[in-house]
């Protein structure tokens, strides 16, 4: 390639002005119901809750049908979620698809779907008290889906070899392995990339590269799901806390995450029917 072959061309202006077009248009994506979702909630009661430690992880179990709640009890805190089903793991969020199907954050009314071949949704959101964020002047919004997780390779990668172990990724391991009874190297490659609750991020728009800021989050801010099939869900409170300076950190002040549960009215969903496994048959054609 000479330099002449890497000039901008004449029509270089037209060509980024081409007008996009949206990969997946959603008019045919199956929508919840989320008035029947809406009325059951407010007869559901609350049935559990679970807290994650600052800087660790943990497991929890939520039937179909069953409503669950993030919330920051304590303080601004960013918590990593994986979410799979409970009857076969290895179905498991696909943060990927979602970000194609809704967008880069994600909030009320969006689904958390699994990975192909199933393709279902595994959960509903039903409730975002950060709804309000919307997209700020940095181009930053809440609740990713474009992050992966902070895990330790990267870190040894850009530390020079430094070995942490309270990185998302590690903790949603060792979470993962006790509640699956196995062993962390067998447990680690169901663990996935993540929904990042109530993490504030985007892209700059100089350079692309992926950015965080202090989370919005107050104490009291709560992302709420519906669980559409019986789930696992693994949470992670992020070792940055509320991501405003660094993550993978033992100095980053950091709070619990508090998750509950609720189990609506019996009648309540009589309407809901699990989502069935994706139509596709699978043959990859002739």
């Amino acid at each position: 390639m000479t330099e002449t072959d890497t000039q901008p061309p004449a029509d270089a202006a037209a060509r980024r002005a081409v007008q996009p077009v949206i990969c997946y248009p959603t008019q045919t994506l199956p929508q919840p119901d989320l008035v029947l979702y809406k009325g059951a909630r407010a007869t559901a009661t609350k049935v559990g809750e679970t807290v994650v430690p600052p800087r660790q992880a943990q497991c929890f179990d939520v039937s179909a049908g069953q409503f669950f709640r993030i919330s920051c009890p304590e303080g601004s805190q960013v918590g990593d979620f994986n979410l799979h089903s409970a009857h076969d793991p290895a179905e498991h969020f696909f943060s990927g698809k979602s970000r194609a199907l809704h967008g880069a954050h994600l909030s009320t009314g969006d689904r958390l779907w699994s990975r192909l071949p199933a393709l279902r949704p595994l959960a509903t959101i039903v409730a975002d008290t950060l709804d309000w964020y919307g997209i700020d002047a940095f181009g930053g919004g809440v609740h990713d889906v474009i992050g992966t997780r902070c895990d330790p390779y990267t870190h040894a990668l850009l530390s020079g070899g430094d070995q942490y172990h309270h990185c998302c990724h590690s903790n949603l391991t060792r979470s993962l392995a006790e509640r699956l009874g196995l062993s962390r190297a067998a447990a680690e490659p169901l663990v996935h990339d993540v929904l990042n609750v109530f993490m504030c991020t985007g892209f700059t728009r100089d350079t692309g590269q992926y950015f965080m800021k202090a989370s919005p989050a107050r104490q009291g801010d709560y992302l709420e799901f519906f669980a559409e099939v019986d789930v696992i869900g693994n949470l992670s409170a992020c070792p940055g806390g509320d991501c405003g300076a660094i993550h993978s950190s033992d100095v980053a002040q950091c709070h619990p995450l508090l998750v509950e549960f609720f189990a609506p009215a019996p009648g309540s969903l009589d309407s809901w029917q699990p989502p069935a496994v994706n139509a596709y048959d699978g043959s990859h054609g002739p």
